[in-house]
């Protein structure tokens, strides 16, 4: 073990990644969660790592930024991905989880790792010492009053909606039919068509609907990834048909024809006795949920398990706040990882708390921290939210406009993108290779 003992306060995916490279190279950590003696308005159960909004990490191909974020952090050792890897659900070309199974497995694992104790309790203000703050964009009052006080700036913020859940035997299977787009995974989702009629009778629904108020002081600023479908539905009758509803690359087989739109459902358990609806995130009262849903086709006699929801994501002002190491300006060991640092999404946050895990254990060991290169999906997401000087942050997820320009070379469409991700992995490889990365210590 080393010299140092490194406290983690969350118990998230970024807080559990943290702790889980700093296990594997032999430092010792503490992680605290203060579920479940204090809750929050989105977590339903008190394990690690539970996924709150989604059972989706996305794509996994590598044309996309967030599927070569998955292999890079394979590549490091990530427990996240393991572990997703193990309780892979079917979801065409996407990875998707049974969301309890894995934060059972999370949980598991970091209980038995070699050198980290799990405390429960909320942390008022960051300890003294070597410590990773991982606390999520439901970071509680009086710790965001804490680091406020800290780095002497407000926090920022958005809402964050979530997407409701049905069983699966009570989706009318005469009405609905399962398909990929475009063939990709075969059946892996369940569709509900809308000819144009109905759609337009959904959208009529969808803008008349009850919504959960906002408080009186807050402004509703939503993250434009996560948009409620009503707030979709608001800037134009024809947004969803062309978002998440979009029928492209499905034909409905009872008449041989693209719907005008479609609802899908994705497994969201191992036993697929559960589905959440893709995309639906809302922010309708409760009643208004089950009778406007009830509208889809195929839905009629949903029972939902879960329904949306809308809760806020805090984050600080990174630019401002961060080195490239995740270290905070102010402090040198004081570090901060996931939502809180302006990253959206599951594996942005997991990343996140990857690289912090990594840099607190090197200096728990008095080696200098490392800034990945920013050819790769992690280190050109933390240089854009760690590049001081930006006036207006806001929080984004991996994506290959972040990524240095290929030298000399036109490429456009998939051709550029598998570019970018075969230079980033020789670039992680040979980083890895520099550093030492290649042969952690076992835990």
């Amino acid at each position: 073990m080393g010299h140092s003992r490194v406290t983690i306060v969350g118990g998230g995916l970024a807080g559990c990644e943290a702790a889980w490279q700093l296990s594997r190279r032999g430092i010792e950590a503490e992680l605290v969660e203060m579920r479940p003696e204090r809750r929050t308005e989105a977590h339903q159960t008190s394990e690690l790592a539970e996924l709150v909004c989604s059972n989706s990490l996305r794509s996994a191909e590598l044309t996309t930024a967030i599927g070569l974020l998955k292999d890079e952090m394979r590549r490091l050792g990530s427990l996240v991905m393991a572990m997703a890897d193990r309780h892979r659900v079917p979801a065409g070309g996407s990875l998707a989880v049974d969301r309890a199974a894995f934060a059972r497995g999370m949980t598991e694992a970091i209980e038995h790792a070699s050198g980290i104790r799990v405390q429960r309790g909320e942390v008022a203000e960051p300890p003294a010492g070597l410590t990773i703050v991982a606390s999520g964009p439901l970071t509680s009052p009086v710790l965001a009053a804490s680091l406020q006080a800290t780095f002497g700036q407000g926090y920022l913020y958005f809402y964050d909606a979530i997407a409701p859940i049905v069983t699966a035997d009570s989706i009318d299977m005469n009405r609905a039919f399962r398909a990929s787009r475009y063939g990709k995974g075969g059946d892996d989702y369940i569709n509900c068509p809308l000819d144009r009629d109905g759609y337009d009778r959904l959208i009529d629904a969808l803008l008349a609907a009850e919504k959960v108020a906002t408080r009186d002081f807050e402004k509703s600023v939503f993250f434009e990834g996560c948009l409620p479908i009503e707030e979709m539905a608001r800037r134009g009758r024809q947004t969803l048909a062309f978002g998440p509803m979009k029928p492209v690359g499905l034909i409905d087989p009872r008449t041989g024809r693209r719907p005008h739109a479609v609802v899908q459902l994705r497994q969201d358990d191992k036993d697929a006795t559960l589905f959440n609806m893709v995309g639906f995130q809302t922010k309708m009262t409760y009643p208004e949920q089950r009778r406007v849903l009830r509208m889809i086709p195929g839905l009629e006699r949903a029972e939902f398990v879960r329904l949306g929801s809308l809760h806020r994501n805090t984050f600080i002002n990174a630019p401002e706040i961060l080195l490239p190491s995740l270290q905070t300006r102010v402090r040198a060991d004081l570090l901060l990882a996931g939502q809180l640092i302006g990253v959206e999404g599951y594996l942005e946050s997991a990343s996140a708390g990857l690289l912090a895990g990594l840099n607190a254990a090197r200096l728990a060991t008095g080696e200098e921290p490392l800034v990945l290169p920013e050819t790769t999906a992690i280190g050109s997401l933390v240089r854009y939210v760690t590049l001081p000087g930006r006036k207006e942050f806001q929080p984004i997820n991996a994506n290959y406009g972040l990524f240095p320009a290929l030298d000399g070379r036109r490429l456009r469409g998939a051709e550029k993108k598998l570019a970018l991700a075969a230079r980033a992995r020789d670039d992680l490889d040979r980083f890895c290779r520099v550093t030492g990365l290649d042969a952690p210590r076992a835990a």
